[in-house]
């Protein structure tokens, strides 16, 4: 099969029933392409815990530039320049203790109101005024996700819209393309660990010969996250297929995937990465259902000893606290490798990093308390004005959607408001 029938920006390997968007490969453009205006793509991701991090391990003690790392920063004090920590952020009029997890991008005021109707998420609206620049407008993933219940993606109308929560679907979805029988047929490549890439070999082949250095290094480095994520399906895949254990005690509803926790969220995490790379979509939410979480592995051999929301309830008590900073840190650990593979991947002149926003928050201050005030919020990438605390007055606070607007005004979205937004954090923006 013939590669390209002609250059475009937007380029794909096609074969035996699989599709495989590129990344952006300057050699493959034309000179119409090289020598328009074109604005390099932006993108955001957002990521939410319902169930929050502890904040005495999360905040900086002192604001401005120069503030000591907490110990959660501590896991990412490498990329130190490249986010920033903003306290005294909360929605007005949002409180409710968990009731509050679907409004964590909404901002819809009342939760716990009669009648209350949730309102246009952040990812959404984006997507709305940008129209249709990738194949797909949004993904919204999930780990653990109570499907019918939880999301961060919600309509105009406020309809809420399914998490995705398996890799392999994700996966399928972004790669596998063709008629009935040509999926099957790939799928089944699949689980006898066959490969979209070594389908696609003849073509990456010819493909690398006609790229220029830096664009071979660039696929490259795609190709081998693409094969990553396989691997790593696979050896998931593995495991579904081995026989439960036998026991008299009836297991709770799916535990041995819900207790991989950690391993989850890597791997949506990596999902989205590899969304990201092959422009399949710019924006993407990911909800971390910590709330419908059970006792799960903290490392290989040991495990919590209770439920990851009955953990958050911990009342000062140290053996939960001490679980509950070990998955914080984990979890810290697990955004510091997201901004590592980003930073170290070049599109055109600027890292992916630089043009993506990494926003990691809760709709929950302090689960321990139900308290929904001075939000756990850090935001990374995006080329903004990094490497600070910005703290707001903690009881007096400042809306999270003036943040929103921020970044919204920052993927070219020409809007003063969102929410109950009253403005934007000028802070983070660079002066030039």
């Amino acid at each position: 099969m013939t590669i390209f029938q002609n250059h475009s920006r937007r380029s794909f390997l096609k074969g035996a029933g699989a599709i495989l968007s590129l990344p952006v490969l300057e050699s493959l453009s034309s000179s119409a392409d090289r020598n328009a205006s074109v604005s390099p793509p932006k993108r955001m991701l957002l990521i939410s815990n319902n169930l929050g991090v502890l904040p005495s391990g999360f905040f900086p003690k002192t604001a401005g530039r120069d503030y000591p790392l907490s110990p959660y920063l501590e896991k990412l004090k490498e990329f130190r320049s490249d986010f920033s920590i903003i306290s005294g952020l909360s929605h007005p009029d949002v409180e409710g203790g968990h009731s509050t997890e679907n409004c964590f991008l909404t901002a819809a005021r009342g939760p716990t109101k009669s009648g209350f109707r949730n309102t246009i998420s952040l990812d959404q609206f984006a997507a709305e005024q940008l129209g249709p620049l990738t194949r797909y407008a949004t993904f919204n993933l999930g780990v653990n996700i109570d499907k019918a219940n939880r999301s961060l993606a919600w309509t105009r109308d406020g309809v809420l819209l399914p998490a995705e929560d398996h890799a392999a679907t994700l996966f399928r979805k972004m790669f596998v393309q063709g008629d009935a029988a040509a999926v099957q047929k790939q799928l089944h490549k699949l689980d006898e660990r066959g490969s979209i890439l070594d389908t696609l070999l003849d073509d990456t082949q010819q493909l690398h010969r006609r790229l220029g250095g830096d664009d071979q290094r660039r696929l490259e480095q795609y190709l081998t996250s693409v094969r990553e994520i396989e691997e790593r399906l696979h050896s998931l895949r593995q495991w579904e297929s081995r026989p439960k254990p036998k026991t008299e005690q009836i297991p709770p509803e799916d535990i041995r995937d819900q207790r991989r926790f950690i391993e989850k969220f890597e791997l949506m995490l990596s999902m989205a990465r590899l969304a990201f790379e092959s422009d399949a979509t710019r924006i993407i939410t990911l909800m971390v259902d910590a709330f419908a979480t059970p006792a799960f592995q903290l490392h290989p051999q040991t495990s919590t000893t209770h439920g990851y929301h009955n953990l958050s309830h911990h009342g000062q008590a140290e053996d939960k606290v001490k679980q509950l900073e070990d998955v914080d840190l984990q979890q810290m650990g697990l955004l510091r490798n997201l901004l590592k593979s980003l930073a170290d991947t070049q599109e055109g002149e600027d890292r992916l990093l630089d043009r993506t926003m990494i926003l990691f928050g809760s709709n929950m201050g302090d689960a321990n308390t139900h308290l929904n005030t001075n939000l756990p919020i850090l935001l990374a990438g995006g080329g903004f004005a990094h490497g600070q605390h910005l703290a707001f007055p903690s009881d007096n606070n400042l809306p999270l959607s003036n943040l929103f607007v921020t970044m919204l005004q920052r993927l070219g979205i020409e809007t003063d408001e969102f929410g109950s937004s009253t403005g934007t954090i000028q802070a983070l923006e660079k002066t030039t």
